[in-house]
């Protein structure tokens, strides 16, 4: 795994460059991404570009031995072009252009925008693309940042009325896919259908959700203009792009499939002091951040990569966005680096070099204070390359667990929850973190993916389900356990004909026949509580869990299990522990805010807990272990690694 760190030669005096460089090496890095956030120092006026600086930054770190990622300046489109194409505009849900002033300030329909980028897209890419130096691209920035994935714009409206005709064919279809006969909702050509915003009450959530289908193919082809010039103008370099925590405005999945690498920016204390978690949970881990965020979305992102994948951005200190933002525990950094390698990173880049004393981020830390001396972060990275070198190359291969993740599961139920905290995400997360407090690895997948090979199978929720799914799942041995509403809508968002789950009803015998949402601290009792969700079932099937007043919660065939709550961390534990157990996998409780993860023959051990924990303690055989980092005392936000059988 290589180190890297996010720079801005064009933040500082020229005079710093060389020595900025020596110290990127000294410190062990050996990638640099710079440009991103570049183009009015690129091309200041209309058509006048200036490459010197440019030039004179890229030759500076190629002779420090530095290999350069390159990015394309298209999340921030200078003033020049705003005043000339004020059409480049995204527009909020009320039809309010969102104006110049921060940065992803366009919309991605926008025809205007679209020549721009891509102009500007060549013109970098034919300066730059066959560089020795360059070793990698990546487009944009952050696409969906700032929830900018969907917009109102007239261009979008343009587009969007291209892309339902596209996809129905006929007026008709879309009248019948949206239910258009209630509320007298038919339209009669495809001109007439605007994007759901500013209606009185709530919209069709068919069209609703047609509509984020929409914005998430923009995204795409958008981001596929760009990567077709690059691949033109830089052949043999990897392309990528830097996707988010918690971004689920766009379907990862299709756009990764014009890349070579998925990378992702790793906050882990910002996101969790945005996260859903309670004042306990984010105090508790107020400095490490929570045990199983950020290892979600490192197997998130292989799987996003096709096992490819890098952390473009990792949190170095304190960072300005979060409602709070406290400083890790001294060590977290290499803890958070280490665990990436882990999990197969290509590649840990740290934001940022230096922090900025000045404009939006002069608050975020980075690798140097703004005095240019050594932040804390600084030694922790010294320090994981001296150790990296003892680790060697990570040898990571499939697991034997797959969560299946949709990102039209998330969009559809944000269109209708039918309960204020049903949160798809949410409930991803608890299932993946049930996984890994029992000690299993797990690979995040599309429900698209070849699952031919794993021995458990995870769905969390899957409102539609292809029958594609069900003859894979069908055809295999693997264990299975569903969540509550998958199976519950038709790809158009309706209720299934013979109720929900389905396309299901060929795995498991069972019909959804009401449900119920259930408020905020209200369970119904049992030996597992119901909250949040409650759906009554009809079926032939025993319950192996019931409320007390009889509602089935948990419903077994041998080999596919579905829960028709929202599952507490019981319910959870003990499905997943009895379908591991069938599945052959050995199941090892931990405790919370200890977690490991498997990588080729070494075994690492992360404590996320703010107290030590002992290894013994709940691995008997650990006094044993042939231990490379560590030992068997895991200081508070400690790691150790061991050669394991």
């Amino acid at each position: 795994m290589k180190l890297g760190v996010c720079y801005y030669p064009e933040h500082w005096p020229e005079g710093e460059w060389v020595e900025n460089a020596r110290r990127m090496r000294a410190m062990g890095i050996s990638r640099v991404r710079i440009g991103e956030f570049a183009w009015s120092r690129i091309e200041p006026d209309p058509g006048r570009f200036d490459w010197a600086w440019l030039d004179r930054a890229i030759e500076v770190l190629a002779k420090a031995g530095l290999d350069i990622v390159m990015c394309t300046p298209t999340a921030t489109p200078p003033k020049w072009l705003i005043d000339r194409h004020p059409d480049i505009l995204a527009h909020d849900v009320d039809g309010r252009p969102r104006r110049f002033g921060s940065r992803r300030h366009y919309c991605f329909s926008g025809r205007t925008y679209r020549a721009e980028s891509e102009r500007i897209t060549r013109a970098v890419g034919e300066r730059y693309g066959r560089h020795p130096a360059v070793a990698a691209w990546q487009t944009d920035n952050e696409y969906g940042c700032h929830d900018t994935v969907v917009s109102y714009s007239p261009e979008a409206a343009r587009a969007f009325r291209s892309w339902l005709e596209d996809r129905y064919k006929e007026i008709a279809s879309l009248n019948t896919a949206w239910g258009g006969v209630f509320w007298s909702q038919e339209y009669r050509s495809f001109d007439e259908v605007d994007p759901p915003l500013r209606a009185v009450t709530e919209g069709s959530p068919s069209h609703i959700l047609d509509f984020r289908r929409f914005a998430s193919d923009e995204v795409r082809s958008f981001n596929r203009a760009q990567v077709e010039i690059l691949r033109q103008c830089s052949p043999g370099r990897d392309i990528l792009h830097n996707y988010m925590g918690v971004s689920t405005g766009f379907d990862h999945f299709d756009v990764a499939k014009d890349l070579d690498v998925a990378t992702w920016d790793s906050y882990p204390l910002g996101f969790l002091e945005q996260g859903n978690w309670s004042d306990d949970v984010k105090s508790r881990f107020m400095r490490q951040g929570h045990p199983d965020f950020t290892a979600f979305h490192h197997d998130l992102y292989r799987g996003v990569g096709a096992g490819r994948w890098w952390v473009m951005e990792q949190q170095p200190g304190p960072v300005n966005w979060a409602p709070w933002n406290p400083a890790p525990l001294p060590g977290m950094v290499r803890t958070w680096t280490l665990e990436a390698y882990a999990h197969g990173a290509e590649v840990v880049s740290y934001f940022r070099w230096r922090q900025a004393p000045f404009a939006q981020e002069q608050m975020h830390a980075g690798l140097l204070r703004p005095d240019g001396s050594d932040a804390p972060a600084a030694r922790e990275v010294a320090q994981v390359a001296s150790e990296l070198e003892l680790l060697g190359e990570q040898t990571t291969g499939r697991g034997r667990v797959a969560l299946l993740f949709d990102y039209v599961a998330q969009w559809l139920l944000e269109t209708q929850p039918q309960g204020r905290d049903f949160g798809y995400f949410d409930l991803v997360l608890e299932f993946y973190a049930a996984a890994r407090r029992l000690g299993l690895d797990v690979d995040v997948v599309s429900p698209d993916a070849d699952l031919a090979d794993y021995q458990l199978i995870l769905a969390p929720s899957l409102p539609i389900v292809s029958q594609q799914l069900v003859d894979k799942l069908g055809a295999g041995d693997a264990q299975v356990v569903f969540g509550p509403r998958t199976g519950s809508r038709t790809e158009a968002m309706h209720i299934p004909a013979d109720l929900p789950p389905g396309l299901l009803h060929a795995l498991i015998p069972l019909r959804v026949s009401r449900v119920e949402s259930l408020r905020a601290g209200w369970s119904e009792p049992g030996a597992f509580p119901a909250t949040r969700w409650l759906e009554h079932v009809e079926t032939d099937l025993a319950p192996r869990a019931s409320t007390d007043s009889g509602h089935g919660l948990w419903f077994d065939t041998g080999r596919v299990q579905y829960l028709a709550t929202w599952p507490d961390e019981g319910l959870l534990e003990a499905a997943l522990t009895d379908a591991a157990s069938r599945a052959g996998l050995a199941v090892r409780p931990l405790p919370d805010g200890l977690r490991l993860r498997r990588c080729g023959d070494l075994q690492f051990a992360f404590n996320y807990a703010p107290e030590a924990a002992d290894l013994v303690d709940h691995l008997a055989e650990a006094a044993g272990f042939d231990f490379v980092l560590g030992g068997t005392q895991l200081e508070p936000g400690g790691v150790a690694a061991w050669r394991a059988s």
